[in-house]
């Protein structure tokens, strides 16, 4: 056999062999790692936000139960999506019938209806309050990923962020204080404030100093005069003392910008439609 004829056998020779090894190493790769678990089939939510992104995440056919405030619009912006479906009152026995296959929003609250569930060692995700885009968006991924539609996840957030990326911003930083029932206001490290910041404004609950939660009596709001009420629609007509004071005179010329409750009352893509509307009102600004 002349030489390049014995060169390029052995080319041929190690070519097969990097190939056989390849396609072993390929075999063997899936094997390494923990196979995922199946998609559930009866999922259950235990909490109002967690409600919202199974709706919006989960085939129907897989949600097994909701929470009682999943079809009221004051309290859900997913209330439309929930129809039809069921609905569990919170107790341990109600979830047990159900016998899901995974349980979404388990609070960390000790009670003994959680008590009972945690003993039947459920399969289980975990969702904390969310007072951040980051954190909802994090809340998105594992839910997504939990309920076997990962890439459903990946699509909403990127839907999410392309709106976010679109919104105008004040100009001139205005003020805006998030005004609700009885006087409170929503101070800085909110997911409240961060929509404020997102769109260009100024907390006034920040720039007076106040926690995350705390009463501005109406003097106060009168003194500091922000450019802005954020108030939440709900309060829009008087029904009781606590909503009463939000229609007091003195706050008359301050331009206001409602939104539902259920936009802010939870982390998830109700967030963009929040930003959108406080954006709206404050880019001429």
């Amino acid at each position: 056999m002349a030489l390049s004829d014995l060169r390029r056998s052995r080319r041929v020779v190690q070519s097969g062999l990097l190939a056989a090894m390849a396609c072993v190493l390929a075999g063997a790769a899936p094997a390494d790692r923990p196979p995922s678990p199946p998609a559930p089939k009866r999922i259950v939510s235990l909490n109002l936000c967690a409600d919202q992104l199974v709706l919006a995440l989960a085939d129907r056919s897989q949600i097994a139960g909701l929470t009682r405030n999943a079809r009221d619009p004051q309290m859900s912006a997913a209330a439309d999506a929930a129809r039809g479906l069921r609905l569990l009152g919170g107790s341990a026995e109600e979830v047990l019938a159900v016998d899901p296959d995974l349980v979404i929003g388990m609070p960390a609250r000790r009670s003994p209806a959680i008590a009972v569930l945690k003993a039947q060692n459920y399969r289980a995700l975990d969702l904390t309050s969310a007072e951040s885009y980051a954190d909802i968006v994090a809340s998105i991924r594992s839910v997504a990923a939990a309920v076997g539609h990962p890439a459903r996840g990946a699509a909403l957030i990127a839907r999410m962020n392309a709106a976010l990326a679109g919104l105008p911003r004040a100009r001139h930083r205005p003020v805006i204080a998030y005004y609700q029932r009885r006087g409170f206001v929503t101070g800085t490290g909110t997911l409240v404030d961060e929509l404020m910041t997102r769109a260009g404004a100024v907390n006034l609950a920040g720039r007076l100093g106040k926690p995350a939660l705390a009463q501005v009596s109406l003097e106060e709001m009168t003194a500091a005069r922000p450019d802005f009420l954020l108030v939440d629609k709900a309060t829009e007509r008087v029904t009781d003392q606590g909503t009463e004071m939000l229609h007091h005179p003195v706050l008359d010329g301050i331009p206001r910008i409602v939104l539902p409750q259920a936009w802010t009352v939870c982390g998830g893509p109700a967030y963009v439609d929040a930003a959108r509307a406080i954006s709206a009102a404050v880019a001429g600004r």
